[in-house]
């Protein structure tokens, strides 16, 4: 039997830390469903440290979850630790993953630290960390850039003191296949009790190579693999999920080691990420796109029909492309609209909460014909963010473009509970939809993305639109979804909009010296 690849998921929490992709406390826990039903071995929920907000959402997660192991992450800091231990005490399967860095640049600039006492505190944050979990992780941050000698030391040290998981984290994505596969085969060699943990790799793609290392590792001896649901995480990203494990799985031939991850759940759970982050999936993303499998050449196409192995090397309905499923629509029932819903891994808290949405799909049934799952998805994180402190609400929209005029718009909004108008022209009917929200508001922020997308195909498809605003810092994406894009625009607005005024603030879980 081939030895078993783990696959470590941070998407809750490394891609988070994409700028605007924050995720509130139901929406991640919809997600760690998501994902247990994708039957990831470990989800690593947040770092419960960071933010209370951050600290619930672990501890949910930890209380829903029951068959994928729970991780939080901790800074090598007893408070941190602590707090990560309160967050998974629900767990079935807790992990605590704790980390400090070990590069000279870090260790000098960052911490300013010395590199014993920079080992003193990886073995303090170890033990303190095993009275919680026997299941502890370090990590020794930019190890990428790390002396050598150095890591053997600190890796050695921190096994002893009960670290069960070494990640080996290429933080700024600088390594290469063939030199960061040829460090973890060192390192496995050098260290006299490597064979008392699991070495893990952790690679961002800043040159497009996480995927490349984190297979080069496991070519090495690595047998766990970091990484997010549609490669989403900070700057470039993380190594993509799908893509390292349809890898493994597609070429079995070269790997020593196997998955147990569902992978026909890979698209559904690529879907409900983008739909909740607002990160569309480029058409031609690999496993994911939706051009993934499609075939336009005639070449191509007259060698699939022949024989599908002529051109495409996975099925597509492995990954979760063409799985069956029950196509609502407005004379679907309560009843059938929950079975599916609860499919889908959404459960309501009431009825109340169901007949709120069901009315929402009611409505949406009316305006188009068949109701696909993506739109299901979307009616859901729309009340999810309705359902956050909302000082701000869309009443009703009115817009006019006529050839040769103009365009402009007025838009009724109810402020703190009083109702307000807001009147403006524009280059455009989304461009004065925004001038008259802004006319209203006055937030000052500026706008960086502006993003449309079809939920699902055909004419009367919702359009998904993705707002993305900056002030003082603070990044925040917007989300609306409608069958008039001009109205899903103004709902997305609304949404960030809502999010600026809102005073919690999310800390950086690196934004602070360990």
């Amino acid at each position: 039997m081939k030895e078993k690849l783990v696959i470590f998921d941070t998407t809750l929490r490394d891609g988070e830390q994409s700028p605007g992709a924050s995720m509130n406390r139901d929406e991640k826990v919809r997600i760690a469903k998501a994902l247990e039903r994708l039957r990831v071995d470990v989800i690593e929920a947040g770092f419960p440290a960071a933010s209370p907000g951050d600290f619930e959402a672990v501890q949910a997660i930890a209380s829903s979850v029951e068959e994928s192991g729970v991780c939080g992450l901790a800074r090598a800091l007893d408070s941190d630790i602590d707090r990560a231990g309160e967050a998974l005490a629900a767990a079935r399967r807790p992990r605590i993953h704790t980390f400090i860095a070990t590069s000279p640049i870090h260790m000098r600039h960052k911490l300013r630290m010395e590199p014993g006492q920079v080992v003193e505190r990886a073995v303090a944050a170890v033990t303190r960390a095993r009275k919680y979990t026997d299941d502890v992780e370090f990590s020794p941050e930019d190890a990428g850039r790390s002396e050598e000698d150095f890591l053997c030391q600190i890796i050695e040290a921190v096994i002893a003191a009960g670290a069960t998981t070494i990640n080996i984290p290429d933080t700024v994505g600088y390594s290469l296949p063939h030199e960061f596969g040829a460090l973890i085969g060192r390192l496995r060699a050098r260290i006299p009790n490597a064979d008392k943990a699991v070495f893990s790799v952790h690679c961002h793609n800043d040159l497009g190579l996480a995927v490349a290392n984190s297979l080069s590792a496991v070519l090495n001896g690595a047998r766990q693999v970091e990484c997010t649901i549609n490669g989403l995480g900070e700057r470039a990203g993380n190594a993509a999920l799908e893509e390292v494990v349809m890898a493994v799985r597609t070429r079995q031939d070269a790997f020593p080691c196997e998955t147990t991850v569902n992978t026909r759940e890979i698209v559904p759970c690529s879907k409900l990420v983008s739909s909740i982050t607002g990160f569309p999936v480029q058409p031609n993303k690999a496993i994911v796109g939706v051009n993934a499998f499609a075939h336009e050449s005639g070449i191509h196409q007259d060698g699939v029909l022949k024989s599908r192995e002529t051109y495409e090397i996975m099925r597509a309905e492995d990954v979760g492309w063409s799985a069956n499923r029950m196509v609502l629509g407005k004379h679907s029932g309560r009843n059938a609209f929950r079975t599916r819903m609860r499919e889908l891994g959404i459960e309501f808290d009431s009825e109340e909460a169901l007949n709120e949405v069901f009315a929402r799909f009611k409505q949406l049934a009316d305006k188009k014909h068949e109701i696909f799952d993506e739109d299901l998805q979307a009616l859901i994180t729309e009340q999810t963010f309705e359902a956050e402190a909302e000082r701000v609400k869309l009443i009703s929209l009115h817009v006019c473009a006529d050839t040769g005029e103009i365009p402009r718009a007025k838009v009724v909004l109810k402020v703190d509970g009083e109702e307000q108008v807001g009147e403006a022209q524009g280059s455009g009917v989304v461009d004065a939809t925004f001038k008259a929200i802004e006319a209203r508001l006055e937030t000052g922020a500026t706008l960086l993305l502006y993003s449309v997308n079809n939920i699902t195909t055909g004419t009367d498809s919702q359009g998904e639109v993705t707002v993305r605003l900056e002030k003082g810092g603070r990044i925040v994406n917007g989300q609306g979804a409608d069958t008039d894009i001009v109205i899903a625009s103004a709902k997305a607005y609304v949404n960030a909009v809502n999010k600026l005024l809102s005073p919690a603030l999310r800390k950086h879980p690196q934004a602070a010296d360990v």
